[in-house]
């Protein structure tokens, strides 16, 4: 019997059908090279080695959130941000983010579940809407992540949204006594910007891509790091974002200075939200728990196939 992480990548296939070579998931995506630099609150927050002060190396990958390599930048799927720190003594530590604010379950097996309510009837094709609605109404939790899937404009560049890392994680700072959970947010230089549904479709399939590259022609384009910091009474649920009232950090700016030389290179590295380093610790999430051996099932996947 297969386990549950690889009942989750089976899942996409179904919903986006197999893809041999690429990720199930994020499958359409484009790498570039970064540098980010940390702010004094950060290192006053945690003693992570790239949240101290100096430039640490990066790559990015933006991509669509469809397992489909060639589906159009105009899908409703939320688009990815995920940055990999390449560490001075050769170790990465990597932050994976979303455009969407909230995850859309709290458990893996409820996103098992989603999953298999939005493929297809291999027999008709369609999509049993009604479930869907039950599952949704079933759990008030997901209402806004829904909301969020199917009503959030097309995007008008990857470089002018914000991203999410909708889990929680516990900073630790040097003197081992300061000790608080924070979420991550990337907020762009550049004014967002969203697109209707018939501009994007009118775009060809790859115009986020493309933007982006242009973009990148004129000069580097860079992100700004927010940590929020929980109180007592916030939890790590990933479907509930936190008040706005709450402390906001400024960890540092992410400088994005062109596309990566090698493309492939990038499609290789697996960008993982528990690659986590001496200072930061993830929360009892259990979705974020398990992404470590979905992400790495595959990714073997894909070495196997290529």
């Amino acid at each position: 019997m297969a386990r549950l992480h690889e009942e989750l990548v089976a899942a996409f296939d179904a919903l986006f059908g197999p893809h041999p070579g690429v990720r199930a998931a994020h499958a359409k995506g484009v790498c570039c090279d970064a540098t980010f630099t940390a702010t004094p609150e950060a290192r006053a927050l945690t003693r992570a080695p790239h949240l101290q002060g100096e430039s640490v190396p990066a790559t990015v990958r933006f991509s669509n959130g469809s397992g489909d390599p060639g589906a159009h930048d105009a899908g409703r799927e939320p688009r990815g941000m995920s940055v990999k720190f390449h560490l001075a003594d050769g170790r990465a530590t990597d932050i994976v983010s979303i455009n969407h604010p909230v995850f859309i379950v709290r458990t893996p097996e409820e996103f098992l579940e989603f999953l298999h309510l939005r493929a297809p009837d291999p027999s008709t094709g369609q999509i049993d809407f009604e479930s869907l609605a039950k599952f949704v109404e079933a759990r008030p939790e997901s209402a806004r992540a829904a909301e969020i899937l199917l009503t959030a404009p097309p995007l008008a560049s990857f470089l002018r949204t914000p991203y999410f890392a909708v889990h929680a994680y516990r900073f630790i700072a040097s003197n081992d006594t300061v000790r608080k959970f924070g979420r991550y947010r990337w907020e762009p230089a550049l004014e967002l910007a969203t697109l209707t549904a018939d501009e994007a479709k009118a775009l060809p399939s790859s115009y986020l891509r493309d933007d982006l590259l242009a973009r990148l022609v004129e000069g580097p384009a860079s992100f700004d790091l927010h940590i929020q910091i929980a109180t007592e009474a916030d939890q790590s649920d990933p479907t509930t974002g936190w008040p706005d009232g709450r402390e906001q950090i400024l960890a540092g700016r992410l400088e994005i200075t062109g596309p990566a030389p090698d493309q492939d290179v990038c499609e290789r590295f697996v960008f993982d939200p528990m690659r986590l380093v001496d200072g930061i610790e993830a929360s009892d999430d259990p979705v974020l728990r398990l992404r470590p051996r979905a992400y790495a099932y595959s990714s073997n996947r894909r070495s196997a196939s290529g």
